[in-house]
């Protein structure tokens, strides 16, 4: 039997929907599309089964829609049902439109008929010569409110749904859904999915590309173009121990298969956690499974974020506080403590600097946000994810790991299937934790940390063993020890991060060439070192590292790697000419989700 949603009316409004689900939701959707890449476009209808709250008398189903052709709305199933009103709202440049549709008070479906435009932002239609093969591969990406421009739908991570699908693609192709897939071609191009467990629009995922599958486990595996398989596979090999680690910590993992989806290089993300098919960026491929880190922390997301999940994106802290100190959890398991503290000292720069770039008193900066009248990307910072997880780790320090380990299974358990508010959590906190040892949430500072900025004076100081190994050979560096004279030799790619960020800023050409001499930093096929390496050799003029940087701008779209060097680009005298060269030649591989935020940076190539 399938979990049972949240009833809508306990939810708080979402200012990112113009959906009304306190007054008729939606609980199941059947939909069905026909892929078209030579037009771009997806077309067919959705079916979206609806649920009333007792007593309600309301006669119109608000869905969100963005740059969506509605061809017509009928009351019942397709084709038979009865044609019926709608009316697309204004466009607004958040939310973009309301689609309004006119209920009978016995109306328990609706079909929407429709298709996608090339505006569709979730959408990124991939010509062959972007992919690893020789076919041309389709993504979308839902997070936050794409999915509206690709589906009409009640766009809240506040609503949820179960879901069943026809898809037919070019023969030869195979399509993937955050749903039960299938793992081999079939010769008519038609596939059918289903998904029984209920989950909130922004989750709602498909790929089409020439895809094969390689079992890891009975209940693991990856997807890839035929040339990437092998070596994702290889990478990917300790999968199902990180399922069954994370089983151990938080209880059972409730969505029956996970595998991995390895996209083209132009995702702009480094994972997105759809569930039963997480897409990840074949940026973390290093061959050495060097930074799989990434795996966990969406495979965490299978408990927070896709399980419980946050009711607005205000509250995406929930999501990524959890699943950030979840990941690190997984990784000390797997790897042990001195591995994980790495992670920690990481993030926790991050969040330094975010905070700097942010401004320490800046709102932006609390963990629970007001996003309303913003773009929620907004909030898709490192507040969310490491002073969220900072708190947990507070709390930990506070109360003992089995302490806080015991709250947080429970918490998984008890709220299921559901969405979670900051207020609501607060309230279970208190009372299941806080309110149980006098004194223990002025020890916390919760309020500060929720609704205040910066970080509370309470954190405690995180650190690492093997990063202080690696300062201390910078140091005997810059006294004058050659690179090749390093203890270097069993650095894991995170210890070669944390040196190309300690070296001091100024270096001159020579000094860079002699360290990319005795470590290979322009040629290494590891991106988070590349991605380290490139704004020291930007800052420098170091022209040896100028093929290594156009072939990183123009095929790589992770935002996270891309807004730094685009960034030091503008930095350096006169570079701002040669980043819109490139960035004019790069944009058409990027995603939506990274042109918004270039775009706004560089000016957009027609400018």
């Amino acid at each position: 039997m399938a979990p049972t949603p949240l009833p809508a009316r306990l939810l708080p409004p979402d200012p990112h929907s113009h959906a009304r689900p306190t007054e008729v939701s939606v609980h199941h959707l059947a939909l069905n599309l026909r892929v078209d890449f030579a037009a771009r476009t997806l077309a067919g209808h959705a079916t979206w089964q609806l649920r009333r709250p007792e007593g309600s008398t309301a006669t119109e189903l608000v869905l969100d829609a963005r740059h969506l052709r509605i061809e017509a709305v009928l009351l019942g199933n397709f084709p038979e049902g009865e044609p019926t009103e709608f009316v697309l709202g204004p466009e607004d440049a958040v939310l973009g439109q309301a689609l309004r549709i006119r209920l009978r008070p016995d109306t328990t479906a609706v079909t929407i008929v429709y298709q996608t435009t090339p505006a569709a932002a979730a959408l990124q239609w991939l010509s062959p010569e972007q992919t690893a093969g020789t076919q041309p591969f389709l993504f979308t990406q839902s997070q936050a409110i794409l999915a509206r421009t690709w589906l009409p739908c009640q766009d809240s991570p506040g609503v949820r749904f179960t879901y069943e699908a026809r898809v037919q693609v070019p023969a030869g192709l195979l399509p993937l859904m955050s749903a039960e897939n299938p793992q081999q071609l079939r010769p008519d191009g038609c596939y059918e999915f289903r998904m029984a467990q209920p989950i909130p629009a922004y989750l709602m995922a498909l790929a089409v590309g020439d895809l094969e599958f390689r079992p890891l486990s009975a209940r693991t595996g990856v997807y890839a173009e035929p040339a990437t398989l092998p070596g994702a596979a290889g990478e990917f090999a300790d999968l199902e121990q990180m399922v069954a680690a994370a089983e151990d910590l938080y209880g059972p993992y409730r969505w029956d298969r996970y595998d991995l989806l390895v996209l083209p290089p132009s995702f702009p993300f480094g994972g997105m956690e759809n569930p039963r098919l997480t897409f990840v960026t074949p940026t973390i491929l290093a061959g050495d499974r060097s930074l799989t880190s990434l795996v966990a922390h969406e495979l965490a997301h299978s408990w927070s974020g896709n399980l419980v999940t946050n009711a607005t994106w205000n509250d995406f802290w929930l999501n990524e506080g959890f699943t950030v100190y979840f990941e690190r959890r997984i990784m000390e398991k797997l790897y042990g403590r001195p591995y994980a503290d790495m992670l920690q000292v990481l993030g926790h720069a991050g969040l330094l600097r975010t905070i700097q770039e942010i401004g320490a008193a800046s709102p932006d900066t609390h963990l629970l946000l007001d996003l309303a009248g913003r773009d929620p990307d907004e909030g898709l910072t490192d507040i969310a994810y490491e002073k969220g997880d900072y708190l947990l780790l507070t709390l930990e320090h506070l109360v003992g790991r089995p302490r806080l380990d015991a709250f947080i299974k429970e918490y998984f358990a008890r709220h299921g299937f559901q969405s979670m508010d900051t207020t609501t959590f607060l309230t279970y906190l208190r009372r299941e934790l806080l309110d149980l040892e006098l004194g223990l949430e002025e020890k916390l500072q919760l309020d500060a940390w929720v609704n205040g900025p910066g970080i509370p004076a309470v954190a405690p100081p995180v650190s690492s063993a093997r990063f202080a190994a690696v300062e201390a050979a910078l140091r005997t560096w810059q006294n004058g020890t050659p690179p090749t004279h390093l203890p270097a030799a069993a650095w894991s790619s995170h210890e070669w991060v944390h040196f190309l960020h300690g070296l001091p800023p100024g270096l001159r050409p020579a000094q860079l060439a002699e360290l990319d001499a005795a470590f290979g930093f322009t040629d290494s096929g590891n991106t988070e070192i590349l991605a380290a390496w490139l704004p020291l050799t930007i800052a420098a003029d170091y022209a040896p590292a100028e093929a290594a940087l156009h072939r990183f701008l123009t095929r790589v779209g992770r935002r996270k790697f891309l807004i730094p060097l685009y960034k030091a680009l503008l930095a350096r005298p006169g570079g701002r000419p040669l980043a819109r060269r490139l960035y004019a030649e790069a944009r058409p591989n990027y995603h939506a989700v990274a042109t918004v935020t270039f775009d706004a940076l560089l000016g957009t190539p027609t400018e």
